[in-house]
């Protein structure tokens, strides 16, 4: 767990309560994206969206919402792998999520999977990638499904190019507020370091993830023992040890020890 005093606004727990500000919020989106935004109808913090018990759920650093848009807001401090994947993943649970709640395909929303990474997602040295998918034999055509994925590498962008958007990259690459709107960000910060309700709900919030932490971790050791526990029975039984001894020094059970014999026999007759 980070120590607060050394949250920075790109940490996930801070970057959530900072964007929790309609009007910070709105000033992010408006920067990223060049659209000037009336209002945000919802800001949802680490949303969880599974839209059916079973099925892998999502959890979004930050949920926003207005009339006619969604807009999922990412902050990367490190390299993921398969950065691909984990957008088209993203997007479709956007729509499940949507459609869960009544929506008709018509209806479906225009949605942004906006990601601010501090790092260069693609090597390419690109201060934005922007994707869009088109007819392969008509690449002029673009293929409009009114769904956008975007990638900031925050390192690289340029001043020249847009200051106010640069101010805030430069801002996530180095915590060092250079005008009014990340000096805004700043002071935000620094206020949620010395607020109780902030500082209980960031040690309760991180007890929680350790907990989780914790008993995945106690289950993989657990699994790991029982791979050995089987992986020796294996190798004793392939040694013509006697099943009971086998169950006895490994402390499988013997209907699991004879099963394992009867694998061993069938994968030696094949």
């Amino acid at each position: 767990m980070k120590a607060i005093e050394k949250l920075t606004f790109t940490d996930d727990y801070m970057f959530g309560q900072v964007m929790k500000d309609e009007r910070i919020c709105k000033g992010v989106i408006e920067r990223l994206l060049h659209i000037k935004v009336d209002h945000v109808e919802l800001i949802t913090l680490q949303k969880d969206i599974s839209p059916y018990y079973e099925t892998r759920g999502v959890r979004y650093d930050v949920y926003v919402k207005d009339s006619d848009k969604v807009y999922d807001i990412e902050m990367q401090n490190r390299r993921h792998t398969n950065i691909e994947k984990r957008t088209r993943y993203y997007q479709s649970m956007l729509d499940v999520d949507m459609l869960a709640k009544g929506a008709n395909i018509k209806e479906l929303k225009e949605s942004y999977i906006i990601f601010i990474c501090r790092t260069d997602p693609f090597d390419l040295g690109e201060p934005c990638y922007k994707t869009k998918t088109v007819f392969e034999k008509h690449p002029e055509k673009i293929f409009d499904d009114n769904t956008h994925r975007i990638f900031y590498n925050a390192s690289a962008y340029k001043k020249e190019s847009d200051p106010e958007l640069y101010a805030f990259l430069q801002f996530v690459s180095t915590n060092v507020p250079e005008d009014g709107f990340t000096d805004e960000i700043f002071d935000l910060v620094e206020k949620n370091k010395i607020d109780e309700k902030f500082r209980s709900e960031y040690m309760r919030c991180n007890i929680h993830d350790y907990d989780i932490m914790e008993e995945g971790r106690e289950q993989g050791i657990a699994i790991g023992e029982e791979r050995a526990r089987l992986e020796a029975a294996r190798n004793f039984l392939s040694e013509n040890i006697p099943e009971e001894t086998v169950s006895r020094c490994t402390g499988l059970t013997l209907e699991t020890v004879q099963q394992l014999a009867e694998e061993l026999k069938i994968y030696a007759a094949q």
